[in-house]
């Protein structure tokens, strides 16, 4: 006989994982007890040293299917005797537990919910330990119902007795809830009405959708402005309202064959869309007429799908029939709305109609957006289903990163976890900013965190490192194309020596020049950059990344007498060339820049796709999405020319070629595919100036899995490994763990 304690520590609380220890060690005849702790989960069992090891392997093989055990302390204990296992109340301390996310209905709450027999049919807000809300409902650990915002909510009788069998699967689900106890729809108009009160808001809802209106749905983690896709009067109002006329809208469909009417759909893509997490996936579109609006996706070939993650999504798609735009509910720029009280005035002169519940959200979090590449989840923004999971590291001291301006994200280092927030967004407006505050403040708080240093950009003017300096703590600056390559390889797993490819549209160098191509060596030492694109200058600093023609224009001033006659015809007006040409040869308002994602914006101009954008990213998508896939695998030159210590990428003979071919009439879409493999051959080229096998690519111009392929298959047959991100997003919503991990290398190094 035996008595062993065992610590297990990871994502082991809010998915039955004490009920599940609970049969497993009553099923064996095992006495002792389990119990919630900040730290995970503490068992205490006692028995017969056979029955022991059975229980230990059986924690690990049938654990429950959303838990995640990262270690198992056993220490022996002196025999107590006694009989039978008991499931103790929570006990508090050090914070180490995993908070998890928030999880799509599992399948035995939908048939509940469809059974007209069953006491939850048609309850919106059905849940058990295995689906349903976490952490945007979750005030501090341990996880229960005290610390979530459902302790309104006092349950009945049923609920009660569910709550508290150990034997059932709504054992200690903290928002457990029924009709007769639970949160409730309203159904509001633009002035806070209450049109309509529980099933009949929803239909009624669900039918003014189909009616052309656009109403605000209230749902997990934040609203969505719901309007029908095959409508162009609805959508064209919500992008005039939203402020958006561009940028592609996420859609929410009925079901699995509905998507695969209007995309193409892989078996892996199919199983993230009806993964536990549910993000959005980007998806091919059919080529036949699907009755989708060309609205939805302006000249885009790909749609951001989704399918209904709760209960209240599933019924009211059912009701509605078909695919429906699901866009965030905010204004462009702002953060997702949260309270019904506040979309009210936030979402006024955008929704006709508001569909609210009172459940309140205490953490505002976004729909996580992931593409399949090479057979696995490539991470665009994470939200809803990934965040707050932390990855793991070596620990050491706290660390908090303000990450970047745009799409940011914070981290936070506990031990040997780093966690990463939901993506709060761009930091252009003072709601933004206010949100930035709360996440901060929510996840120190959450974890009880006393950070002992922030890491930061090195930009000055970032508010995220205005953050930072405000707070009083040792600040470590990093820079933020290093971060990108910090990022890559604490999502995957991997360690120095190593070459890291950082791209992306901006970011300061700290040379009086916008960095965004460059590449660096990592050795084990600090990091040093090895190379970079050759500089060219951007008439009008920032306003070059929403103007194309700005950079296509900055790149020609380098090459040509008259650069402006190189331009497509209308990309200026005259008096406009003739204010930038002053600019450019004055040097006035024209920084410096090796940016890779301001010379896809200069080939784009150059084709004429775009001369001004609405959005980031928007000409170097539609310079990918014009590019020919079945193109023989011809590459314009580059030349690599020294320049002191530094390798230097010269882009003038691919410009130059792409000039030719241009007048000579050659298809965008050749020159396309064209200038993408000849940015595969430059990673290739320096990765062999550099040595090192391993090459990390990351940066937001890794976003275009055209080019990340054409890298990942050269680099391949050269014999180099390359890495790329598949947890973290490789754009700027990656660069405050790689803010963390370049503090942790700092402080372990000194």
């Amino acid at each position: 006989m035996r008595r062993v304690r065992l610590e297990i520590v990871g994502a082991v609380q809010g998915v039955g994982f004490r009920p599940f220890v609970y049969r497993l060690a009553t099923g064996l005849g095992l006495a002792g007890w389990v119990s919630n702790t900040s730290g995970g989960v503490e068992v205490e069992v006692e028995g017969s040293d056979s029955f022991l090891e059975r229980f230990l392997l059986g924690l690990r093989t049938g654990k429950p299917p959303m838990s995640i055990i990262h270690g198992i302390e056993e220490r022996e204990l002196p025999l107590e005797g006694g009989s039978g296992f008991e499931i103790r109340t929570s006990s508090r301390g050090k914070v180490e537990t995993l908070v998890l996310p928030d999880i799509a209905t599992c399948d035995e709450c939908m048939r509940e919910v469809l059974d007209p027999d069953d006491r939850r049919f048609r309850y919106p807000f059905t849940n058990c330990t295995n689906c349903g809300p976490r952490y945007s409902i979750i005030r501090s650990v341990p996880y229960d119902r005290p610390s979530t915002t459902m302790a309104r909510f006092r349950m009945c009788p049923e609920c009660r007795r569910e709550y508290e069998d150990p034997m059932d699967r709504r054992f200690h689900a903290q928002p457990n809830a029924c009709p007769e106890c639970g949160p409730q729809l309203e159904l509001w108009d633009a002035d806070g009405e209450i049109l309509a009160e529980r099933d009949d808001a929803l239909l009624c809802a669900a039918h003014a959708i189909l009616e052309g209106s656009i109403v605000a749905v209230k749902g997990l983690g934040g609203f969505h402005l719901m309007a029908r896709s095959d409508m162009e009067p609805p959508l064209l109002r919500l992008r005039k309202r939203k402020g958006r006329m561009k940028k592609p809208f996420a859609m929410m469909f009925p079901d699995l064959p509905s998507v695969r009417s209007a995309c193409r759909l892989s078996s892996g893509e199919e199983a993230l869309l009806r993964s536990p997490q549910a993000p959005i996936v980007l998806l091919e579109r059919r080529e036949t007429e699907s009755g989708i609006s060309e609205l939805v996706a302006p000249g885009n070939p790909e749609f951001g799908v989704m399918l209904p993650y709760t209960p209240l999504h599933f019924l009211l798609m059912s009701e509605i029939g078909l695919p429906v735009v699901a866009t965030s509910g905010n204004i462009s720029d702002e953060p997702i709305c949260t309270d019904e009280r506040e979309a009210l005035v936030r979402l006024r002169g955008i929704a006709d109609l508001f569909l609210v519940h009172d459940r309140p959200i205490l953490r505002h979090v976004d729909d996580s957006i992931v593409r399949l590449f090479r057979g696995e989840p490539m991470m665009l923004r994470r939200a809803r289903g990934y965040a707050p999971l932390p990855l793991r590291t070596r620990g050491g001291a706290s660390v908090l990163a303000t990450g970047a301006h745009l799409k940011n994200t914070l981290a936070l280092s506990v031990g040997d976890n780093v966690f990463v927030s939901q993506h709060i967004g761009d930091l252009e407006t003072p709601q933004a900013m206010a949100a930035f505050d709360d996440v901060r403040s929510g996840i120190e708080d959450l974890y009880r965190a006393a950070p002992r240093a922030v890491a930061c950009d090195m930009h000055p003017d970032y508010l995220s490192t205005g953050r930072a300096v405000e707070s009083g703590l040792k600040i470590v600056r990093v820079q933020h194309h290093i971060a990108h390559v910090y990022s890559c390889m604490l999502d995957r797993e991997v360690e120095p020596p190593l070459t890291g490819v950082a791209w992306d549209g901006t970011g300061y160098g700290g040379d009086g020049t916008v960095w965004g191509g460059e590449f660096f060596i990592f050795n084990g030492q600090q990091p040093s950059r090895f190379a970079r694109f050759r500089h060219f200058p951007l008439p009008g600093g920032d306003a070059a990344a929403r103007e194309p023609r700005r950079s296509a224009l900055g790149l020609l001033s380098v090459l040509l007498r008259d650069p402006a006659g190189s331009m497509p015809e209308g990309a200026f007006t005259p008096e406009e060339v003739g204010i930038l040409e002053t600019m450019l040869e004055k040097g006035l308002n024209s920084p410096l820049t090796s940016s890779a994602g301001r010379l896809f914006d200069a080939v784009a101009s150059l084709l004429d796709l775009h001369q001004k954008t609405e959005f980031e990213a928007q000409a170097a998508m539609a310079l990918q999405h014009c590019a020919e896939k079945d193109c023989p695998e011809e590459a314009y030159p580059f030349r690599l020319a020294e320049d002191g210590e530094l390798l230097v990428v010269d882009w003038e003979p691919a410009v130059l070629g792409i000039l030719d071919d241009i007048h000579g009439g050659l298809r965008p879409g050749t020159i396309s595919a064209k200038f993408h493999s000849a940015l595969a051959a430059v990673v290739v080229a320096v990765a062999q100036r550099a040595g090192e096998e391993k090459v990390a690519l990351t940066g937001g111009c890794f976003q275009n899995d055209l080019l990340l392929e054409n890298c990942c298959s050269a680099l391949e047959r050269k014999g180099f490994v390359p890495v790329f991100h598949s947890r973290l997003p490789a754009n700027d919503g990656g660069v405050a763990p790689g803010q963390v991990m370049a503090a942790l290398r700092s402080s372990s190094d000194n």
